[in-house]
């Protein structure tokens, strides 16, 4: 009986240690998920402000309110925290199509629901900008290039394998390799958008919108039904 009181003893101490640890690696967790998003959210302010090549890392660290070293604690550098802040958007654009197309059954439904989606392509502002000259950064920097080149080819193949399933069972093709569409589809509403922001008199919200449109109805021919 003693052996038993004895064990039922130790097992009581030893989840009680059990259940002491697990909430303190849940709440460490937490505040290290937490400092990174406040992390990301000031690298991407400075980003916009100051440009990829002149923010400092000093300056991002600070608008969170930590220190340098806590930035190095959880990024490698500048084009690692640009690269997880890439990666947010791809997943947040992809997760906005796929919750789109759920709503239709009808392969030519979804297929002009994606239309109406690349005509009204909701672009942030900083994140085009940003993009704009890291892009041009990369392509002087090898390592940074061979990095994003490899971020691009994913999306564009998720994009890719998108078209493929929505043009299959219509018995289409396009004139391009699916790829190629996603990434002229994404290419021109960025470079429109860029264009509007230096002039939105002469290139309109209403004229992305429009041209977005056709060129999405040039590049895959097929008369579409009308989506809500």
């Amino acid at each position: 009986m003693k052996t038993s009181l004895a064990g039922d003893t130790q097992n009581r101490k030893n989840s009680s240690r059990a259940s002491f640890r697990a909430p303190a690696r849940s709440t460490q967790a937490a505040r290290t998920q937490a400092t990174r998003r406040r992390l990301l959210a000031a690298a991407e302010s400075i980003f916009a402000r100051d440009g990829f090549e002149a923010a400092r890392l000093e300056d991002i660290a600070a608008d969170a309110g930590y220190t340098r070293g806590a930035f190095y604690a959880n990024f490698k550098g500048k084009e690692d925290i640009f690269f997880v802040l890439f990666e947010e958007w791809i997943r947040k654009r992809i997760d906005a199509v796929t919750a789109l197309l759920r709503r239709y059954k009808n392969p030519a439904h979804k297929l002009a629901a994606l239309r109406k989606f690349y005509a009204e392509i909701p672009l942030d502002r900083r994140f085009v900008l940003i993009a704009f000259e890291f892009k041009i950064f990369a392509l002087r920097h090898p390592d940074a290039h061979a990095r994003l080149r490899g971020r691009h080819r994913r999306l564009r193949v998720t994009g890719g394998k998108l078209f493929s399933e929505l043009l299959e069972p219509l018995g289409r093709s396009l004139p391009v390799a699916n790829p190629a569409a996603a990434t002229c589809l994404g290419a021109l509403a960025q470079a429109l958008l860029l264009d509007h922001l230096v002039d939105a008199k002469t290139l309109t919200g209403r004229d992305i919108r429009r041209v977005q449109g056709l060129f999405f109805d040039s590049i895959f021919g097929i008369a579409l039904p009308r989506v809500d």
